[in-house]
């Protein structure tokens, strides 16, 4: 099922086209990196009571999954993706965590003709997934026919891909970031037709009662967390594979010269470097 966030975020999605390892590796660093913001989200869900039976859709490595079982601790998540590799990674953290009595993981394609049997959840999580489908409608109507009566349906996503570079980095070539992202911006844009769609609408024209809505800002600097190098670097390794294509001669230089980690100009050696995005999360009701 991906993302990260990177966008990042973001992660375990459903005929999602990266569900390589590298992908793997950059949705834990994102998890890792971001772990107090997505605490934090987990905290603000309007629930009147905690959830004992949670679906995590589009779980990707687990981020969400052991955020919401650190949140709740008498539920069991159903982690759903469509990746077998990223299914695996969750399995070795259950069991490395001993939480294995409270994961069930189940292989499912969300565009696949029949929906999988999700049971009756309390509580479905959805982070940087739903956007990856290809009738996100169909989605919202069937987690709505899936959640209990009352329960609660959170949707998450990042403000696009994630920014490690301030404006005016390199000072050889300033901006370079910003036109590495809209070099890709066309593809990604033809292949996720639905990132940056107002998920409260789609909300409630599913048939859910709208709960709340928020945004948490995200500026985590190097100096802040230790992983913040490896994940930007990370990212834009992808964001080059992406990118290299669309992008000019000198501009794809500089880039390499900031991704090789052996090199005086590399990420790695740089003290400015810091992950800066918005997180959102729409709550939403089945009615009953």
């Amino acid at each position: 099922m991906t993302r990260s966030a990177a966008h990042p975020a973001h992660h375990g999605t459903p005929r999602h086209p990266h569900d390589s390892d590298g992908h793997a590796e950059i949705l834990d660093l994102d998890a890792e990196v971001l772990a107090d913001h997505l605490a934090g989200l987990t905290a603000w869900l309007p629930l009147p009571a905690p959830p004992l039976r949670i679906v995590d859709l589009g779980c990707g490595t687990g981020a969400g999954t052991f955020a919401l079982l650190d949140r709740f601790p008498d539920a069991r998540v159903t982690a759903v993706d469509s990746s077998a590799g990223h299914l695996e990674r969750l399995t070795v953290k259950a069991r490395a965590r001993g939480l294995e009595e409270r994961v069930q993981v189940l292989p499912a394609d969300l565009d696949a003709p029949d929906w999988p049997d999700l049971g009756t959840p309390d509580l479905v999580w959805a982070s940087a997934s739903m956007h990856h489908l290809a009738d996100p409608a169909r989605a919202l109507r069937a987690v709505r026919d899936t959640l209990a009566p009352g329960g609660l349906f959170a949707v998450v996503e990042l403000a696009g891909f994630p920014r490690f570079l301030p404006p005016g980095a390199p000072s050889d070539r300033p901006g370079l970031e910003e036109r590495c992202h809209a070099a890709r911006e066309g593809l990604h844009t033809e292949r996720v037709p639905h990132r940056g769609a107002d998920w409260g609408r789609l909300l409630a024209h599913a048939g859910f009662t709208p709960a709340g809505t928020r945004t948490l800002t995200v500026h985590v600097g190097a100096h802040e967390h230790p992983a913040v190098g490896a994940y930007a670097l990370g990212s834009l390794r992808r964001l080059r594979h992406g990118a290299a294509g669309s992008l000019s001669p000198e501009d794809l230089a500089a880039l390499d010269r900031l991704l090789d980690t052996d090199g005086p100009h590399s990420l790695l050696r740089r003290d400015d470097l810091a992950v800066r995005t918005e997180r959102t999360v729409w709550a939403a009701r089945r009615p009953g």
